[in-house]
């Protein structure tokens, strides 16, 4: 699987860098330079005008000739060959493609770290072919939903799994150069899939989680409650006409709901809330517990320009909270510490910023995020695991959900274009589409929901 190597410049703790920057470490998938996908193949004429070309334009930087050379090397030991010109005689023999591939797992096993028979590394492999297919997906069913016949994969790339057969594509002239940078684009995600699973089993980050939910359920929600059940209620919120902020909130239960009256500028909002018991006062909290799924990590990584997810990925285990006030919020951070303590565990507050407090101001150097956007935010070291707490109240939920500039679904949308990573997977070269109106025209249909009565 494709991996260019880059210089050790990374961006400052805090700072980020476009992944189509210069400095990108993604370069096998930029279309603008001589690593790009081109139009045809031809892998049997060195001497060919188009190759002259190629090599003039290589030889104006220094790094691009050592990302060429370290990119033909992968290629090179992965097909278990020393010059371009054996490809072809792979791409026409399939028996020596079976052959190679076998060998290509057994590399990929050793290179990962996976343990098991050759089945079982074939079926890893395949699973993270089918992660970076889930991250096409997820745009699709989202962020690029109105645009799903353009980004939607090559039938033909959506069913090879095969590192080996997806390699081969990549040099096979009878595939179209769309299908070609599918293949290409494949690999590359299939390997930070890997570097993702490798770290997950590493930090057994499945044990933790069931580690942790079980920890909640034992320590931190009410006893009166059981596990799974919630209290059904309602926020009923006005919202202000220039940027939809929440001027007011009040929570009410299902049965008052017909009460009150909708229309323009007023939102009725469902939780579902949990409760939590301090001195035999029980008090509701809405919670989000999540672990994020492989295909996020791997955006997340093509964002922060990183293809090491012990440096990426930090929040790989996150819990929401929404709370009535300000209050309650200190309450319960009171109580996670006494309920750490009752599980035998200190537990640990770091990296905190609060910006729901009067006065202060939430700073974000996050691609896309907005500076408006007040929360309480820390990491909870307890019991083996480091858990990223994010807490609101009612009304800056509220303004996290809806507010303009600020809203979760518009956020979405910054960060994936203006962290370069919709040019990345999607180049206008091959695509055809133009990132900065689809920018804009999604943020605009997600004012329009959420806005709309």
């Amino acid at each position: 699987m494709l991996n260019c190597p880059h210089q050790n410049n990374s961006p400052l703790k805090g700072q980020s860098m476009s992944a189509i920057s210069e400095d990108s470490v993604f370069t096998s998938l930029k279309q603008e330079g001589p690593l790009a996908v081109p139009k045809s193949v031809v892998i049997d004429k060195t001497f060919s005008p188009e190759s002259r070309l190629w090599v003039k334009n290589i030889c104006t930087s220094s790094t691009h000739i050592t990302k060429y050379r370290a990119l033909r090397s992968q290629i090179f030991a992965l097909l278990n060959i020393s010059h371009f010109k054996e490809i072809e005689a792979l791409i026409k023999t399939p028996q020596c493609q079976q052959e190679k591939s076998q060998r290509a797992y057994s590399l990929l096993a050793n290179m990962f770290d996976m343990q098991g028979s050759n089945r079982e590394i074939e079926a890893r492999v395949n699973e993270y072919a089918r992660t970076a297919d889930a991250v096409v997906n997820s745009l699709k069913e989202k962020i690029l939903a109105p645009y799903t016949a353009y980004i939607a994969t090559t039938n033909e790339i959506a069913v090879v799994n095969n590192p080996i057969e997806l390699i081969l594509i990549m040099f096979n002239d009878r595939y179209h150069r769309k299908a070609r940078f599918e293949a290409r684009r494949k690999l590359v995600l299939m390997s930070l899939a890997g570097s993702i699973d490798q770290r997950e089993r590493e930090t057994k980050i499945e044990d933790k989680f069931s580690k942790f939910l079980n920890f909640l359920n034992c320590y931190v929600w009410s006893k009166k409650q059981k596990i799974g059940e919630h209290d059904i209620a309602f926020l009923h919120s006005i919202h202000r006409e220039d940027n939809f902020s929440c001027s007011s909130v009040k929570v009410i239960s299902p049965k008052e709901l017909k009460n009150y009256s909708t229309g323009k500028g007023i939102k009725q909002t469902l939780l579902k809330r949990r409760r939590f018991t301090v001195r035999d006062k029980d008090i509701p909290i809405h919670v989000s517990v999540r672990k994020k799924p492989p295909e996020a990590k791997v955006l997340k990584l093509l964002r922060k320009n990183q293809k090491n997810p012990a440096v990426a990925v930090d929040d790989e285990l996150g819990l929401m909270a929404v709370l009535d006030s300000m209050a309650d919020i200190k309450t319960f951070q009171n109580h996670l510490t006494q309920s750490a303590a009752e599980a035998n565990s200190f537990l640990a507050l770091e990296n905190i910023s609060d910006s729901l407090s009067e006065n202060s101001l939430y700073r974000s150097h996050a691609i896309g995020s907005s500076n408006k956007t007040p929360m309480m935010k820390f990491f909870a070291r307890l019991g083996g695991m480091r858990v990223e707490f994010i807490i609101h109240t009612n009304k800056s939920w509220l303004n996290y959900m809806y507010q303009k500039d600020v809203a979760h679904d518009e956020y979405e949308v910054k960060r994936f274009f203006d962290s370069g990573v919709a040019e990345l997977l999607f180049p206008r070269k091959i695509f055809h589409l133009d990132h900065g109106k689809i920018r804009n025209e999604m943020i605009q249909l997600f004012r329009q929901h959420i806005e709309g009565e």
